[in-house]
């Protein structure tokens, strides 16, 4: 961090610590951009882990921010229910895009925003394309287009590592899940862009480009179904939808809502943390020893990256009844913001949670993939991917070294970068 961004943090602190709590609005998106959130869930942990904001662009919602109130949350989809919805909802941005585009999709998400008893059979139909018989045989294609992609890096030179290596890998990969035309896979990282984003951010210039490339991006998924709902069963997600009888009947909606998931889910968290790995392992010199002394600790680095990072801030759900947590009464139709990112430092749960240490004892004690019925469906994909594209990288470049800080996203979701320049000083 360079002297003008310790200023700003200490600005931040200053200012957030001054603040009347009721004023505290954890989704605050320019705290994200700047990094600069990092208080604001201390405080809360501390002083008020059940809050209530009662006025924002995202209208009134609650944030739960320590461990174990987050996992009680997470796991009662009965009390808190998903299909208004798993994200806070800036109501400006929404009415924008419903005027531009012409619909609102409450949900939007496939079958993520759906209860049970309808999410179960959805969710089991895509879950046979990522289950760890089909990702052991899918690692020989990741390995070698990881390879490829580390092969064709500059060396001695400065590049963008999230366009070259942490969208490309992710790019490739998506593509495989799709059986998606491979030589198009870089359209797959466009469009999941230009969901998570609003006009002046990322690639997106204006709501009606927005809608114009979600039209785009739904009528090829069209083109994919019919092909795939009249072909033979294939091993790929489409296919796997358009067979499987819990899904094959869905809405338009429904199935647009579902790519779009998959798109998003299986971009953001993979690709965030290939580039966190990198700039983590830089900010912690002595870490990035350890692995470089000892390759067997890639696979516990990447978990400890994952909860250090947390790519996907919150998800959020809305109270189907009255509940009680922590003195307090969420009411029923109450939003609640679930802040994986703050749970992931949670002091009474996590050792040291603001090190990053990537031979923890228990790695995997993070909440980044989410608890419950809803938990990560693909999370065993991202960290095959994390895991092979590390065992890569160790086994040609003795460093990757950071020369700028990062652009991070416009975004109090995902939780991620932009740009990332690095220099590969020289290879194995």
């Amino acid at each position: 961090m360079n002297i003008s961004a310790k200023i700003q943090a200490a600005d931040a602190a200053a200012e957030i610590a001054a603040m009347p709590l009721e004023q505290l609005n954890p989704a605050k998106v320019s705290r994200f951009y700047d990094d600069t959130i990092w208080p604001v869930f201390e405080r809360l942990r501390r002083e008020d882990p059940i809050h209530f904001t009662p006025d924002s662009e995202y209208g009134p919602y609650w944030s739960i921010t320590k461990w174990n109130d987050i996992m009680a949350v997470d796991t009662d989809h009965e009390a808190f229910s998903s299909a208004e919805g798993i994200t806070l909802i800036n109501q400006v941005a929404m009415a924008e895009q419903e005027k531009v585009m012409g619909f609102r999709r409450r949900g939007g998400a496939g079958f993520i925003t759906m209860d049970e008893p309808q999410h179960g059979p959805a969710r089991k139909a895509v879950s046979p394309t990522v289950a760890p018989s089909n990702l052991h045989n899918m690692a020989p294609l990741v390995r070698e287009r990881a390879g490829q992609i580390l092969d064709s890096l500059p060396i001695g030179k400065e590049f963008d590592w999230v366009d070259l290596v942490s969208k490309e890998l992710t790019a490739m990969t998506l593509a495989t899940l799709f059986d998606f035309p491979f030589e198009d896979r870089r359209k797959l990282t466009y469009w999941s862009d230009m969901v998570t984003n609003q006009p002046g951010h990322g690639p997106v210039k204006s709501w009606e480009h927005k809608g114009q490339a979600m039209m785009e991006c739904f009528g090829a998924f069209q083109e994919l179904w019919d092909q795939r709902v009249n072909a033979e069963p294939a091993g790929d997600l489409i296919s796997m939808l358009a067979h499987n009888p819990a899904t094959r009947d869905m809405e338009l909606a429904t199935y647009q809502g579902n790519v779009i998931l998959l798109i998003v889910g299986g971009n953001d968290t993979t690709r965030n943390t290939i580039s966190s790995s990198v700039y983590s392992l830089n900010k912690n010199p002595d870490q990035y020893a350890k692995l470089r002394a000892n390759h067997d600790l890639v696979l516990p680095m990447v978990s400890e990256t994952i909860r250090w990072q947390t790519p996907l801030a919150h998800m959020a759900r809305v109270a189907t009844r009255d509940v009680e947590m922590g003195g307090k009464t969420i009411k029923k139709g109450d939003r609640v913001a679930m802040w994986y990112i703050s749970g992931n430092r949670d002091e009474e749960v996590v050792d040291r949670p603001n090190e990053f240490i990537i031979d923890r004892e228990r790695p995997r004690q993070h909440m980044s993939f989410g608890f419950g019925v809803h938990r990560c469906v693909g999370n065993r994909v991202a960290e095959m991917q994390l895991t092979i594209i590390w065992e890569e990288i160790l086994k040609r470049f003795p460093e990757i070294k950071v020369v700028g800080e990062p652009t991070l996203n416009w975004s109090a979701f995902v939780h991620g970068f932009e740009t990332l320049p690095v220099i590969i000083p020289y290879k194995n």
